[in-house]
């Protein structure tokens, strides 16, 4: 590996090939400033290597295509493996892949034993293991940045389910802690959004409560919107490229839905 090369950063995203999603438009937009990228998925290789196309046309400095999925200790110390015989370096992970059951609060009935083990498994302890198995990697740059993506449903108890809002609250917990274990090399956050537009909300609400709550919110918030992939994408940039002293943090992204009364 040449001078020029071990200057070239990398990100990891997990959970980055959904279509129109969060994961996939935070890899695309690491991709157009020129980073090594790991587009990671954990069933649609299709899905992934279109991903993974896109980025290589926007720019990036190489592509990686991880098949890993993040409740497989195994799976993520092999990818972390992977990621170090490539490039000998990880500056960035963001970990995105999530899964819900959804579910109105009000039915506790509609949710099992296993909708919250299955929910908890991906969310939070998927978390844990991606991260555990890069770490090294990021403590080696010595200047590193893991971001969690939560939810604001983590700290109101909404959202899609009951089982969401805890695993969300959850990772909000261990953000706190990875911050603690992990600093000074490398700095820990969590990025909070609220109703974020795509084809992951359309089809677990289906599309009429789709328009119907984004219509609502957008009414209510007091900037008058709801988020976007891109706009999410854009602060987890500025969350592993803003203020090096901010770390341990929970950033709310919901268009001030938070200020409602």
């Amino acid at each position: 590996m040449n001078a020029e090369a071990t200057m070239q950063k990398a990100c990891l995203v997990t959970g980055s090939t959904g279509r129109n999603g969060a994961g996939s438009a935070i890899v695309r937009w690491f991709a157009k400033k020129g980073w090594r990228v790991v587009v990671n998925y954990s069933r649609d290789t299709q899905a992934a290597e279109a991903v993974a196309a896109e980025c290589a046309a926007l720019g990036a400095a190489d592509v990686l295509v991880a098949k890993a999925d993040v409740t497989s200790d195994e799976a993520c110390r092999a990818m972390a493996a992977e990621i170090e015989r490539r490039w000998g370096r990880l500056d960035v992970l963001v970990n995105n892949a999530a899964v819900t059951t959804f579910n109105d609060h009000k039915n506790l009935d509609g949710l099992s034993f296993d909708d919250f083990q299955r929910v908890f498994a991906v969310n939070v302890s998927g978390a844990y293991v991606a991260t555990r198995a890069v770490a090294a990697l990021l403590r080696r740059t010595g200047n590193a940045s893991v971001v969690n993506m939560s939810s604001v449903g983590g700290l109101r108890g909404t959202g899609s389910s009951m089982a969401y809002a805890a695993s969300k609250s959850a990772l909000n917990a261990m953000t706190f802690s990875f911050a603690r274990v992990l600093a000074p090399e490398v700095r820990v956050n969590a990025l909070l959004p609220g109703f974020i537009e795509g084809d992951w909300l359309v089809n677990g609400m289906g599309r009429a409560r789709y328009e119907s709550v984004r219509a609502a919110l957008i009414a209510k918030n007091p900037l008058k919107s709801v988020q976007t992939p891109d706009e999410i994408a854009e602060a987890i940039w500025w969350l592993v490229n803003g203020p090096a002293a901010l770390t341990g943090e929970l950033i709310q992204l919901d268009a001030g839905g938070r200020l409602v009364v």
